[in-house]
């Protein structure tokens, strides 16, 4: 039912989730007449504007929840290990999820008017920042270790450097134990920084 509400026709308006609407006849002191039964209307895409509504869930509240979210800040994994590579040499990055935040695939649950919501990152692309001023990305892949992983980058002059991975999230919501709808939107939360120092090896002649 969000998808019929088109929330992307009228960016300027936040619509849905679709509701059906009924009514009954009240006397003037909002009380049902004797005997009045509901008839149903239709439905509406902007549930909050229906006279009389009350403890109505919209869509603005669901995007609102989406983006608290406390979304997991991304950890970079990086080989060589123990913080230090070296110039020329290919060095491999891996998203981790850190313990705190939630994770692509986990859900954080809420109550919005009544209602439980049900919110649950996704995964869309994560970008690679190097510390040198070049990035790789935004890409839809978690890297991995050597040799086989896919994030890859070679620094060119010894420095010390802030590696980070920032991820950008969607989301799904489900309102009352309902079916899973994609929220439409992103966010992008920046990674957790890591101090990474790029050395430079000298050769040596030695005897033997």
């Amino acid at each position: 039912m969000w998808t019929v509400c088109n929330p992307t026709s009228n960016p300027s308006v936040t619509r849905g989730p679709a509701v059906r609407v009924w009514s009954r006849q009240v006397d003037v002191d909002n009380q049902p007449l004797p005997g009045a039964t509901w008839f149903e209307e239709g439905y509406t895409c902007l549930p909050d504007l229906v006279p009389g509504a009350t403890n109505v869930l919209t869509a603005e509240m669901i995007l609102k929840a989406f983006h608290d979210t406390a979304f997991a800040k991304a950890t970079a994994a990086v080989q060589p290990v123990k913080g230090t590579t070296l110039v020329n040499l290919p060095t491999y990055y891996e998203l981790q999820w850190p313990a705190e935040g939630f994770q692509p695939d986990e859900v954080d649950t809420t109550t919005l008017v009544g209602h439980r919501v049900q919110i649950k990152p996704t995964f869309q692309s994560a970008t690679y920042v190097f510390g040198d001023g070049t990035t790789s990305g935004p890409v839809a892949t978690l890297g991995g270790p050597y040799p086989i992983g896919d994030v890859v980058h070679t620094y060119g002059q010894p420095a010390d450097v802030q590696v980070r991975i920032d991820v950008t999230y969607g989301g799904q919501f489900s309102v009352d134990g309902g079916d899973w709808i994609d929220i439409p939107g992103t966010a992008t939360v920046e990674g957790a920084p890591f101090a990474l120092r790029v050395a430079e090896a000298h050769a040596q002649l030695v005897t033997r």
